[in-house]
């Protein structure tokens, strides 16, 4: 007969449990292997009604793992509402020469420099800060770059504080947290506008303004945009929408052009398929605007580091 919840009053299956505390509270081996639990890692189960989320696999790393342990590295970042390339595994750190958990789905990382702590819904987790700067070693500069504009913009931190953490920075990749930090800015939506701003600054184009809001005559709020040359009225729009867009938005989309044709203003629109297989056209149609706006010593000959980060696809 299946063991039900309200029966075992010294476990909580909702949260983590290992073999050896189910044994304890009187539930069988093959019931904890069979359909009524998850398993989240090896000697570590669930009740299978307890969605399988990152907080929850990082509630059972740290149970698994030495004390004084905590989430840090992709785990941390994305726990905070950082954007990071995907992970499977739940990355934590343990404190001095403290043995590491070799488990699969586990990576831990060890440490006996200070570290700037915080707690998560009552998890010991290294801070947004602190997470940017253990990740510079891993992530390459625009990934970090994507990293800490979104860790701004869930008000986290700022960029200022991610300069300053960075300054005093003598960790692995402190050289890359440093230079990743001075492009982070505030007013960033996506990755994919980050991406974008970082290809025309690293191919040697002038650095675009993120979030620029024009009013109407009474300081009412008009338009924004996301990325854009003010001086010159040229703007460099994102857009991730489907071919397949409804015909109220193209609609809304056409009068807005007009509008910004109206006001002096030119548009031009990058789509994903644009960022990633055609990273050069972009940067083309970009510098050819810019020198038809009126644009002064832009650099015919584009700096070669964008091919490191945004090569075509194949």
């Amino acid at each position: 007969m299946a063991v039900s919840e309200r029966e075992l009053p010294r476990l909580d299956v909702r949260r983590p449990f290992s073999r050896a505390q189910a044994r304890a509270a009187g539930i069988r081996l093959r019931e904890v292997l069979g359909p009524q639990f998850h398993k989240i890692f090896y000697d570590s189960y669930v009740s299978s009604s307890v969605p399988i989320t990152t907080r929850l696999r990082a509630d059972a790393a740290l149970s698994l793992s030495a004390s004084g342990s905590y989430i840090s590295h992709h785990t941390a970042a994305e726990l905070w509402g950082g954007v990071v390339p995907k992970c499977s595994d739940v990355h934590l750190t343990v404190p001095g020469e403290s043995p590491r958990s070799r488990r699969r789905g586990i990576r831990a990382h060890a440490t006996t420099s200070p570290t700037m702590t915080s707690r998560f819904h009552g998890l010991p987790i290294s801070t947004p800060t602190q997470s940017f700067l253990d990740l510079a070693n891993s992530l390459d500069l625009v990934e970090l770059v994507v990293l800490g504009d979104s860790l701004v913009k869930v008000k986290h931190v700022t960029p200022d504080d991610l300069v300053m953490a960075a300054s005093q920075w003598t960790g692995s990749g402190a050289a890359r947290a440093r230079r990743a930090a001075r492009f982070v800015r505030e007013g960033v939506d996506s990755p994919r506008e980050t991406q974008l701003r970082m290809l025309l600054v690293l191919a040697g184009l002038p650095e675009p303004t993120v979030n620029v809001i024009i009013r109407n005559l009474d300081g009412s709020w008009r338009m924004r945009f996301d990325l854009s040359y003010p001086g010159l009225k040229l703007i460099i729009e994102y857009d991730g929408r489907q071919h397949t867009e409804n015909s109220g938005q193209w609609r809304r989309d056409l009068i807005r052009r007009e509008e910004l044709d109206r006001l002096g203003w030119r548009l031009i629109v990058v789509t994903s398929d644009d960022l990633h297989d055609a990273p050069q056209l972009v940067l083309e149609r970009v510098r050819e605007a810019l020198i038809d706006r009126g644009a002064v010593a832009i650099r015919r000959r584009f700096k070669t580091e964008w091919i490191r980060y945004f090569a075509p696809r194949p």
